[in-house]
C-alpha cells in the first residue's frame, strides 16, 4: 500500500496553486493561438470551438445554458452561435421548454467540423514529451477541479 502525503497547510497550498495558475494561464492562451492559426482548416474561431465542442458533448442547448456551462457571457456565446449558424454549424430550433431560448443544435457541417479539430489536437497533444503516468494526469485534473470548484459562484455576465 502506497503511503500518502498529508495535505498542504493552506498557505502553502496557496503558495503551490499560484503555480499552476501561472502555467495554465500561458499554456490556455498558447492552444488557443493554435486553434485560431489552424482556423484556416476548418475556419473555426476558438469560441465557435467551444460552442460546437459543447453541443457535441451534451446535445442541444441554449445559449444561457451554454454559457454557465463555459463560464462565458451569454452576450458571447450568442455571437458565436450566430457566427456558427451562419456557417451551417450550428441550426436555432424552438423549445419546447421554454419558448425565449431556441435550442441550438450541432449540424452535421458542425459535427464534421468539430470531429476534425479534436483529431487534430489529438494528434498534437500525443506528442507532449516526458513519461507521464496516468496517475500524474489523474491528479493534475484533480487539481484542476478542484481549482474550478472554488470559483464556481464567479458570475460572468
Amino acid at each position: 500500500m502506497t503511503e500518502t502525503a498529508p495535505p498542504l497547510p493552506p498557505d502553502d497550498l496557496a503558495h503551490r496553486l499560484t503555480e499552476v495558475f501561472d502555467l495554465v494561464g500561458p499554456l490556455y492562451r498558447r492552444v488557443q493561438r493554435k486553434v485560431e492559426q489552424a482556423a484556416p482548416i476548418e475556419g473555426l474561431s476558438v469560441g465557435v470551438r467551444a460552442v460546437l465542442d459543447l453541443l457535441r458533448e451534451n446535445g442541444p442547448m441554449t445559449v444561457p445554458q451554454m454559457g454557465r456551462a463555459q463560464a462565458l457571457s451569454r452576450q458571447f456565446v450568442q455571437r458565436m452561435v450566430h457566427d456558427a449558424a451562419a456557417r451551417h454549424l450550428v441550426e436555432i430550433t424552438p423549445n419546447p421548454a421554454h419558448q425565449r431560448s431556441s435550442l441550438i443544435r450541432l449540424t452535421d457541417d458542425g459535427r464534421a467540423a468539430i470531429t476534425a479539430v479534436l483529431v487534430r489536437e489529438h494528434a498534437l497533444l500525443g506528442q507532449v514529451d516526458g513519461d507521464l503516468t496516468d496517475a500524474e494526469v489523474t491528479a493534475c485534473v484533480r487539481v484542476l477541479t478542484r481549482m474550478l470548484a472554488l470559483f464556481d459562484h464567479v458570475d460572468v455576465d
